[in-house]
């Protein structure tokens, strides 16, 4: 009896661990799981091939065959039929220097006094020694016969017993924000090249100069923006003494308008866009806070889902995403045949491909896949602002142009490092506005800085 008692207790006991083991099983095998699809996420990372992070972000540099664009086949260089440069004469040269042969070379004789004929002619194109000019303005007084003392007075502009020019004022302005100059290699620069002497507390006092005179063409190069049918916008990330803040823009084919902030929000928006036309189509990537933008209707930059769907692909090795991708694809090539009067009436092609995306919105997808479904979900959010570039002729499918014009906030810390203050990026986004307009418009930007500096405000 005791024997079957003690069999039955073991067997209890056998029971009691196989069915711990299998909870343990089972939930070893969860984690598992689990920690499959977090390692598959560092088996395919994300750079600027396939998602938004910028080049800057990359480990190395992606592969040439990993980029979305595809190869033309034409070889590198000229193409056939491109007509070459090269360095041509002025007909109105400064200096003329003109070379007369004194002696006969085989026998001697003295030729000056012979007849010259002119047969040919070159030109060396260089630049003067360059040097600081410095202006002295001398005021006098005299008595007038009613004895009241009669003083001249100095220029409005001349207000202080030294002070640095327009000319000088727009030079740093260039250098600092159209060549990115760091302060240090700024003041090596007008030393070596110009001779003059500034402090890195004059050249933020010029700055901010030159920035303060520039605010009316800030305000102007706003409204603009504002007043526009197609706005691009975008936002990066800079550091201001350390701290995380941003810089904005929001672009037409005209001009650009840039804003340095503490945010990335709405306040942002709200600040900077108050007044924007409620008709015009914003163009942009999926950051949520565009979209309360108070605009008639938005672009998706077709190039971020390309990129996105890029990743996916190699993520999950689906063909979900390479559909998604061929019908961004299709839609390029339907805006390149559209003409004007097409963007207004009804379009098969358009509608096809309306059909597509609704058809890849509704399709169902590996629940394990939690970034592609992710991402699908975000699409059937935003579906109405996929295609909105196959019905605006002036609307373009992605958001290149607002990405090129806030690059220049990177490149500037890339090679002068973080502001220091608030003030110093908010006159940066100042002058990089007026400059970027200025190239927009085809005027030339050392000329555009040079009215600023010459701008007197009332």
């Amino acid at each position: 009896m005791k024997t079957m008692e003690k069999s039955d207790k073991i067997i209890d006991d056998l029971q009691r661990i196989i069915l711990m083991l299998s909870r343990e099983n089972t939930q070893m095998k969860a984690r598992i799981e689990v920690l499959e699809r977090e390692l598959s996420r560092y088996k395919t990372k994300k750079d600027s091939s396939n998602s938004s992070l910028p080049p800057s972000k990359d480990d190395n540099r992606p592969l040439r065959t990993s980029s979305l664009r595809e190869k033309g086949g034409r070889k590198a260089g000229g193409q056939p039929g491109h007509d070459g440069n090269t360095l041509k004469m002025t007909d109105n040269p400064d200096e003329i220097v003109e070379h007369r042969a004194c002696f006969c070379p085989e026998c001697g004789k003295d030729v000056s006094s012979q007849p010259f004929e002119y047969f040919g002619k070159r030109q060396v194109i260089d630049i003067p020694v360059i040097k600081q000019i410095v202006t002295e303005h001398r005021v006098y007084r005299c008595t007038c016969t009613c004895g009241k003392v009669v003083e001249s007075d100095f220029p409005v502009d001349v207000d202080s017993p030294v002070k640095y020019g327009k000319g000088i004022e727009s030079l740093i302005g260039y250098l600092s924000v159209r060549q990115y100059l760091p302060f240090k290699r700024l003041q090596e620069m007008l030393s070596d090249i110009f001779a003059v002497q500034i402090s890195e507390g004059g050249l933020h006092c010029l700055l901010k100069r030159l920035a303060s005179k520039g605010v009316d063409a800030y305000e102007m190069i706003r409204q603009n923006v504002l007043s526009s049918g197609v706005i691009g916008t975008d936002e990066t990330g800079v550091k201001v003494n350390g701290k995380k803040h941003w810089f904005w823009t929001w672009q037409n084919d005209r001009a650009t308008y840039i804003a340095a902030s503490d945010n990335r929000g709405t306040n942002t928006i709200n600040e900077n866009m108050s007044g924007i036309s409620g008709e015009a189509v914003l163009v942009h990537d999926c950051w949520k806070a565009h979209f309360q933008t108070p605009v008639g209707s938005h672009q998706l930059c077709t190039a971020h889902l390309e990129r996105e769907t890029k990743y996916l692909e190699e993520r999950y090795k689906e063909d979900w995403p390479v559909r998604f991708r061929t019908m961004l694809k299709k839609a390029h090539e339907l805006k390149k045949q559209l003409t004007p009067p097409l963007y207004y009436y009804p379009n098969q092609l358009r509608a096809d491909l309306e059909n597509e995306l609704e058809g890849l919105l509704h399709e169902s997808l590996d629940p394990r896949h939690k970034e592609m479904i992710s991402f699908q979900k975000r699409i059937t959010k935003y579906r109405d602002h996929v295609f909105t570039f196959l019905y605006h002729p002036d609307v373009p499918a992605n958001n290149n142009a607002s990405e090129r014009a806030i690059r220049n906030v990177k490149v500037k810390q890339k090679i002068s490092g973080q502001f220091k203050i608030l003030s110093a990026a908010e006159n940066f986004a100042i002058l990089r506005s007026i400059i970027d307009t200025a190239i927009k418009n085809k005027q030339n930007v050392v000329g555009a800085l040079s009215v600023i500096a010459a701008y007197k405000r009332n």
